[in-house]
């Protein structure tokens, strides 16, 4: 596994982790790498120093605790639950639906669903944000 520090078009900052140097690449090339704050395609490694593991010295690495975990899970499952509440799930066609309450200036319809990323990037295009959150499995 790498880390990379990356950077947006639009100089917002963020990490990932990668299986190696050529993941990062592959996945680059098919566009399938976006900003986490305002989803754009156009990102580069940013500069940052290099991890290297000294024979005489073990790495001390920092362990999140499981306490910490099960309350960012319990956050992620409380948000799916609001989600399912309080949106209408739509199935099939989700960016033709979402271009319908989108344009119906009347309309106040909140819903969710899953799009492709080539679907996500012709609605940015046309001035409609969508927001991605982390969908955690109910049995997971």
């Amino acid at each position: 596994m790498i880390k990379y520090n990356l950077k947006c078009e639009n100089k917002h900052e963020f990490e990932s982790w990668f299986s190696d140097s050529q993941d990062f690449e592959r996945l680059k090339n098919k566009n399938l790498i976006e900003c986490i704050y305002c989803l754009s395609k156009n990102v580069e490694k940013s500069i940052m120093s290099p991890s290297v593991a000294n024979s005489k010295k073990k790495i001390k690495q920092t362990k999140v605790p499981q306490l910490e975990i099960r309350k960012f899970k319990k956050d992620l499952e409380n948000l799916r639950k609001f989600v399912e509440k309080n949106f209408e799930y739509i199935d099939h066609n989700f960016a033709k639906k979402v271009r319908e309450v989108y344009y119906d200036k009347k309309s106040k319809k909140n819903i969710y669903g899953t799009t492709t990323a080539e679907e996500r990037e012709e609605l940015k295009e046309e001035g409609i944000d969508l927001v991605s959150i982390p969908w955690v499995e109910k049995d997971n």
